[in-house]
């Protein structure tokens, strides 16, 4: 598409305009197409520090990492599209601060760039661990292509690991280096992995999974530190125990990348505070993707650091740049890969007073509800359930509607596998997942 095609149906943006996108991940990559392809007929600068085009990050963990799989296929877009669509990609370079009242970003060197209309897509940040040796080399962490490559290259058959941390990245990880050949041991604070985000029942469910597949898992206990004179050689817990390991990798979760705006005019907490259309407190700034704390109409605030929605998000916050303030309203979803066993996740749930499972966790094919006052705040679906992306008729597509219809159910009607949840979505009248 040439430039002056841009906007044929948007002709009441100024092609003297510039939009800004801090970051260049998933979020702003999908923000940028989006922008362009629905009528931005302006400038588009992208800024980030990590190198390379916008992809999505979900290899990394897996199949990237075991060398299964390229990045071709996770592309936001080919490299060429961004030229081509007069995208300005910037990399390598770091935002220090946005005035909003003089509508400028600050970059590390001193120079500026101004902006009609700026989206902060700014991402996450790894939790570092404050202990001895923790910096020492052989301790890794894991959200970049090169975190995964050095990874890679350390993983060699045989070698000994530690995972610090058993949430989804660390669970992850895990997986791919038992299916390496790696000796594996994981140390976390609770009882099960992911027990924190799917409950201990479902928890001891996945750590049946891991242990059945070799790894060891030191529960209930936390690093201590990390000891080896110019390497990495053994992993000290609280509790005493010294794990001999030729690498660690610390999975502990991340914390939103939002640095670069304290002390401004832009609203913080627990992440950039937007509204139900991605919009800031600042007039012309919007925020999305894992650093984006968003108003919700189902969920109410929340942060979400997963690939769907900072692929949908993105796009959300792009339009709502170009004029469309839709609320945003997806009922979220994620998912996860564990040696053969796949789980899906739809909704939102930090706590819950019931817990109601349909099929079998002993043969690990089951669904979960978690539920409040019996309405339905998010569904598990482990090697069962479809993909809510892609599978209209599947089973947690229907709970994504059943979550936004807010509506009461029983125990035994959800238990039992003869009710049809599609069935159970249309009576309850609950639309099919937003934009």
């Amino acid at each position: 598409m040439t430039a002056e095609h841009w906007g044929d149906q948007d002709d009441h943006l100024s092609p003297h305009q510039t939009a800004v996108i801090v970051g260049t991940g998933l979020a702003g990559g999908n923000a940028a197409a989006t922008l362009r392809e629905e009528g931005w007929r302006g400038r588009i600068v992208m800024l980030g520090d990590e190198p390379g085009i916008p992809f999505g990050r979900p290899p990394l963990s897996k199949t990237y990492l075991r060398g299964e799989e390229g990045l071709g296929g996770w592309l936001v877009k080919p490299a060429e599209w961004y030229g081509d669509s007069g995208v300005e990609l910037r990399t390598g370079v770091t935002v220090q601060g946005v005035d909003t009242k003089l509508k400028q970003i600050a970059l590390r060197g001193g120079d500026t760039v101004a902006y009609h209309k700026l989206l902060l897509c700014t991402g996450g940040q790894n939790r570092r661990l404050d202990l001895p040796g923790a910096d020492m080399p052989g301790v890794y962490h894991l959200r970049t292509l090169a975190e995964s490559d050095a990874i890679r290259r350390a993983a060699q058959p045989g070698a000994r690991a530690v995972i610090v941390g058993m949430g989804f990245i660390g669970s992850e990880v895990a997986a791919s280096l038992r299916q390496l050949g790696l000796e594996v041991t994981a140390v976390l604070s609770g009882t099960a992995p992911l027990a924190a985000v799917v409950s201990n029942q479902v928890g001891e469910v996945m750590a049946g999974i891991h242990r059945g597949h070799g790894v060891q898992l030191v529960t209930e206990d936390q690093v201590a530190g990390f000891e080896g004179t110019r390497q990495l050689e053994r992993v000290v817990t609280a509790k005493g125990a010294r794990i001999e390991c030729d690498l660690a990798v610390v999975g502990i979760g991340i914390e939103p990348a939002v640095e670069a705006f304290r002390g401004g005019q832009i609203a913080l907490d627990n992440g950039i505070l937007v509204d139900e259309t991605c919009r800031t407190n600042a007039p012309d700034v919007y925020a999305a993707g894992d650093v984006a704390n968003h108003l919700h109409p189902v969920f109410g605030r929340l942060r979400v650091e997963h690939y769907n929605n900072a692929e949908k998000q993105g796009r959300a916050a792009a339009r709502a740049m170009l004029g469309d303030l839709r609320p945003y309203d997806d009922i979220h979803s994620f998912w996860s890969d564990q040696y053969e066993h796949k789980l899906e996740y739809v909704g939102f749930a930090r706590a819950w007073d019931q817990i109601v499972i349909r099929g079998s966790l002993a043969h690990t094919q089951f669904l979960a509800f978690y539920l409040v006052k019996g309405v339905m705040k998010a569904a598990l679906g482990l090697n069962r359930g479809g993909d809510p992306e892609v599978d209209a008729d599947g089973e947690l597509r229907a709970c994504q509607r059943l979550i936004r219809a807010r509506t009461a159910l029983s125990e035994a009607t959800l238990a039992d596998d003869q009710v049809d949840l599609g069935s159970l979505a249309a009576v309850a009248g609950g639309s099919d997942p937003g934009r």
